[in-house]
């Protein structure tokens, strides 16, 4: 197993035990960016949050941002 593997596997498992706090995070991310620029690339942001927890999803295989 190379280091590259070893890396994704602790990355797997730390979003396997902590997907839901990462979703959080990356909400609260956009919505502290969308304040900050006063709603002016709102869907920008959005955008980027979705991509990011469609990611986030695909690490481990499950829909983390669904509460």
């Amino acid at each position: 197993m190379g280091f590259m593997d070893n890396i994704k596997g602790k990355v797997e498992d730390a979003v396997d035990q902590h997907g839901d706090k990462i979703a959080d995070g990356i909400d609260k991310a956009a919505d502290l960016a969308d304040d900050k620029t006063g709603g002016k690339h709102h869907d920008k942001i959005e955008g980027a949050a979705s991509k990011a927890k469609d990611a986030l999803d695909k690490l481990d295989g499950k829909n983390d941002d669904l509460r």
